[in-house]
């Protein structure tokens, strides 16, 4: 598919078409001895702007909710996951400049180059045509996931939200360990730790097993938005 193809698919025409090139360029080019630049700069820039436009989208979509719900909304709309389906929706795969080496190990489909790409794309629309046109690309990326969240949810099921959370990045589910159960039995505290991939994420305590994994899934939802 040429590079005009492309554009009409994304629906924008880039006044500086080295940009674009350059958002496509995966970073395994340099790795190989290749003078040319890559994209993990503007995948910098288009993260930035891509969390912008979907916080102010949200946040005057939604006035009655605070951070907690709208928080739980962005993650909703934006992971690697998501990232990837749009950028296979605008077949950026096709057009991906890769290594050698890259190439032989089916980088075109790898959801993580995907996401970089289409993250890349954002900077470089916004260096293009800026925020306006930015924004109004992304929107329109997102206007159906939009229309998906016309209630947002009280956050009441943190371990629930640990799972959507890690499996955007990873299909093994977090395991939940129980710690040490202390104190009379009409009066039982519990303590119980969560792990990803054999790491601990967090620890958590309540008068349950169940309360304490529940506190522990959102203390790891909470350092893990915190990191991100």
């Amino acid at each position: 598919m040429p590079p005009d193809d492309l554009q009409r698919r994304l629906n924008y025409k880039f006044h500086d078409e080295n940009l674009l090139r350059l958002a496509l360029t995966h970073p395994s080019v340099a790795h190989e001895g290749a003078t040319t630049g890559h994209n993990q700069r503007l995948e910098f820039l288009g993260d930035a702007v891509l969390q912008l436009v979907l916080t102010q989208k949200l946040y005057e979509q939604f006035p009655g909710f605070d951070e907690g719900p709208l928080t739980k909304a962005r993650a909703r709309l934006v992971n690697r996951r998501t990232l990837a389906e749009r950028a296979r929706s605008l077949g950026l795969g096709g057009h991906l400049i890769l290594g050698e080496g890259e190439e032989r190990h089916g980088g075109r489909e790898r959801p993580s180059t995907l996401a970089d790409a289409f993250e890349a794309l954002l900077g470089a629309i916004f260096l293009d045509g800026g925020v306006a046109s930015a924004a109004a690309f992304i929107l329109s990326q997102f206007s159906d996931a939009f229309g998906e969240l016309a209630g947002l949810p009280v956050i009441d099921n943190p371990k629930g939200e640990l799972q959507e959370w890690l499996q955007a990045h990873s299909p093994q589910a977090p395991e939940y360990r129980l710690i040490s159960a202390t104190g009379p039995d009409h009066d039982r505290l519990f303590e119980c730790t969560v792990h990803h991939e054999g790491v601990e994420l967090a620890r958590g305590r309540g008068k349950t097993k169940k309360a304490a994994e529940s506190d522990a899934a959102r203390a790891a939802l909470e350092k893990l938005r915190a990191q991100s």
